[in-house]
């Protein structure tokens, strides 16, 4: 029997390594995962360039994570080595919180991340907290599920849970990562979904995805063409740039609302006029807690949705990472371990 499996690791200087480690028991509440596939995620950047303070290195990266259980920790009740199972950007609820008390996982205080407080999934092996666990449909492949723990559920989860309802207007900012999902998402929940990009020649794409309108950015004002359509309900924004989603604050209608679902470190440039007038609000919203991977993860098999993906070998990661920050991907990168 092996006692090492190979890994990639961060190295606290802005790249990746691969290399061999011990492997390891899980502890009490912990399973051991034989890790299949891992996507490849722009929050993976938060590791590998040392982003977010207080990172232990050497850390290895990955929180769309999808394997099979080989060994069980003690007290872990409800899952059964073999049993195929995924881990997304969360670590596992506490529990004892504030938030875990009254419900609200996601924003538990004592959750750590999956490849930033501990080893995620960039590896043949890795160790999660049982609570992290999330089940994986006999209809979908490693490969297929794993975008789906991460950027498919943080799109699923913000156009589900808005006051959007069928027959609205929905648009989804950007079709890159999450975007190309959040289209397929908005188009089967029912919405008129209205797809913003720049480009032509992102229109066929946006259509082919699902969208009934798709509007060039870099070609038109993008708030007057959603008001044209009749102004937005919902906006869920994909992209990096803040002034890119604050250009499109005035494209809600009365009421609506965005949701900001792409991560940057800039301001947001708000008129506060814009918000007033018309009871517009901005806010956020941060994936999804095991069981809302479990519904992304069945809504996707129900509404034959999937990520474009390309796969690659672990040992090919550092250059796979390299291509998705040069925003090369198409439109994810899934490693795969055999």
């Amino acid at each position: 029997m092996t006692t090492t499996y190979r890994a990639v690791q961060a190295t606290g200087n802005h790249s990746l390594v691969l290399t061999q480690l011990p492997l390891r028991d899980p502890g009490p509440g912990q399973v051991r995962l034989r890790v299949e596939a891992c996507g490849i995620c722009g929050t993976d950047a938060g590791t590998v360039e040392g982003v977010v303070p207080g990172i232990a290195y050497p850390r290895v990266p990955g929180h769309e994570v999808v394997g099979t259980i080989d060994a069980i920790g003690a007290g872990v009740i409800g899952w059964k080595v073999g049993a195929r199972v995924g881990v997304g950007f969360l670590g596992g609820q506490c529990h004892r919180c504030t938030s875990c008390r009254r419900g609200d996982f996601v924003n538990c205080q004592n959750q750590g991340f999956v490849g930033v407080h501990f080893d995620g999934g960039y590896a043949e092996s890795m160790i999660a907290e049982a609570t992290a666990l999330a089940a994986i449909p006999d209809e979908l492949s490693a490969v297929e599920a794993a975008p789906l723990l991460c950027a498919g559920v943080t799109t699923f989860n913000a156009l589900r849970n808005s006051d959007a309802r069928g027959g609205d207007l929905v648009a989804i900012h950007g079709v890159g990562g999450l975007g190309h999902l959040g289209v397929q998402f908005a188009r089967r929940l029912g919405f008129r979904t209205v797809a913003i990009a720049r480009g032509a020649e992102k229109a066929a794409l946006a259509k082919e995805l699902g969208a009934h309108h798709y509007i060039d950015a870099s070609a038109e004002d993008a708030a007057a063409a959603l008001q044209k359509l009749g102004g937005a309900k919902l906006i869920a924004t994909t992209v990096t740039s803040a002034e890119a989603m604050a250009s499109l604050v005035p494209g809600l209608g009365p009421k609506g609302h965005m949701v900001v679902l792409g991560a940057s470190s800039a301001p947001l440039p708000l008129n506060t006029f814009q918000l007033l007038f018309g009871e517009r609000s901005v806010g956020g919203s941060l994936t999804g807690h095991p069981i809302d991977s479990e519904d992304t993860l069945g809504f996707s098999v129900l509404q034959d949705i999937r990520a474009r993906i390309e796969t690659v070998p672990l040992a090919e990661a550092p250059a796979a990472y390299a291509r998705m920050m040069r925003n090369e991907a198409r439109f994810r990168i899934v490693l795969t371990m055999s």
